[in-house]
């Protein structure tokens, strides 16, 4: 299981300190939510703090866009070189040719389902995909419950997978926490994203480790 801390739940006071503590604890990933009003009803960051983000934190980054005008993000964000890009499938009318200006890019590509959308709906885009990503709350605000749904929603998503590529991983973002992280690992997804578990918790490093090791039950 690889761990994706949110920076979305750290101290933004010292932010450029809880990027490093996650890097230094032993994160896969610096997952970095950026909304902007719309899409979401929340407001997050830009490219001018994402680039402090990204020449301090030793792993790569990996940016959530809950968005409109994705490409006018994906701009604004491919240039920081993080190794993927997701966007929600729910707001892109022409998601394919977004996918090949991502990988054009040098840039890994996901797509985003929110909690309600099928993954019958992305069987056709999944040959072209990198990652998906499987909302387990409602975007746009941390530290909300997580919506036990996802399991078998991230079941059939594998399967689609196994038929029309393997390779292609499922992150699951919103609620994960050492309660529900063996539920996840058997259901075959293989990034989590973790903000307040982690950010939320007294030791960085004890608290990515849980999510990386714990047995399944």
């Amino acid at each position: 299981m690889q761990v994706a801390p949110s920076i979305l739940s750290a101290d933004f006071g010292k932010l450029n300190e809880e990027v490093k503590a996650i890097c230094d604890g032993g994160c896969d990933l610096v997952h970095v939510d950026i909304m902007d009003g719309h899409f979401v009803p929340n407001l997050t960051i830009g490219p001018v703090v994402v680039n402090t983000v990204a020449k301090v934190a030793t792993k790569p980054l990996d940016i959530h866009l809950m968005v409109e005008n994705n490409t006018f993000f994906v701009d604004l964000f491919a240039p920081l070189k993080p190794k993927y890009i997701t966007f929600h499938i729910e707001e892109e009318k022409h998601p394919h040719r977004l996918i090949q200006k991502i990988k054009s890019l040098g840039i890994k590509a996901g797509v985003v389902l929110n909690p309600h959308t099928p993954p019958s709906l992305i069987k056709y885009l999944i040959a072209d995909l990198d990652m998906v990503l499987l909302m387990s709350v409602n975007p746009g605000f941390g530290g909300q419950k997580f919506i036990q749904n996802v399991i078998p929603k991230a079941e059939e998503l594998k399967e689609l997978i196994k038929l029309y590529n393997p390779s292609c991983l499922i992150e699951v973002d919103g609620g994960v926490n050492d309660e529900n992280i063996s539920l996840l690992k058997e259901a075959g997804v293989d990034i989590v994203v973790a903000g307040s578990y982690v950010y939320g918790s007294e030791d960085y490093k004890e608290a990515i480790e849980s999510l990386k090791g714990k047995p399944i039950l």
